[in-house]
Parts: C-alpha cells; structure tokens; sequence
C-alpha cells in the first residue's frame, strides 16, 4: 500500500471514530497520520517549518497539507516565505493529482510537487493501528 492509500484510509477511519465517540481509535487514527508527516514528509531544506495534514478537511476521497517555503537570495540569506496548501484528489488515470496553492516564487510549485509526489508514492510499513 502507498502512503497516500494508507493515509486516505486513516483520515477517513479518524472521522468515522469521531463521529461514533471512539476516542481511543480516534487518538490511533490521530498518531498514525502524524507518524506518517514526521516519516515521509517535507521537513527543512526550505521547508523549514515542516508539513502539517488538515486533518479535518481531509479524508477517504482527498488529503490537503500546510507547509511554506524558507526562500534564499543569490547571496545566500533567507529572503522570505511562501506558504502553500497541497491538496490530494484521486485521478481516474493516474494514482493521484495534486493541486498547489500559494505564490510560484521561483518555480517553487515544482519543487513541491515533485517533494509531495515522492512522499505520497512510498511504499508504507505495515501499520501498527490496521
């Protein structure tokens, strides 16, 4: 299983457990996800504060992250952000689309995608909650 499979599975078991008052397998669903942001995903290298899932604006059918981009100048010094919202929708032809929101300072766009699709199309490790 991918990571974005596993991950849409999570989200969806999550609110499932919400809305049936399972706190303990809300809290499971809750650490597995993360598990996942602090394994797979952008952290420093310019995504210095790391990527966040919007846990509730996800599930089964679409993952959507937070992270901004720690931008350098020619002469080396951090120069501003760019924050952006990657959002994961099924492709009917492909195994996922991503659409990415936020300014393209410096073609940053394509580095995101290129960061997300490499996340998203690991192979995952057996889950401890499934």
């Amino acid at each position: 299983m991918k990571i974005y499979q596993e991950m849409a599975k999570a989200c969806g078991a999550y609110h499932r457990c919400v809305k049936s008052g399972n706190t303990e397998w809300e809290a499971k669903w809750k650490a597995l996800v993360q598990e996942r942001i602090d394994d797979y995903f952008p952290h420093g290298s310019g995504f210095d504060n790391g990527t966040k899932i919007d846990l509730e604006a996800s599930n089964d059918d679409k993952l959507v992250f937070t992270t901004a981009f720690h931008h350098m100048n020619d002469g080396g010094m951090y120069d501003g952000w760019t924050e952006h919202t990657v959002t994961v929708l099924p492709s009917l032809g492909l195994e996922f689309h991503l659409k990415i929101s936020g300014r393209d300072r410096n073609g940053i766009k394509e580095h995101i995608s290129e960061q997300f699709q490499m996340a998203l199309s690991q192979e995952a490790l057996v889950a401890e909650t499934t």
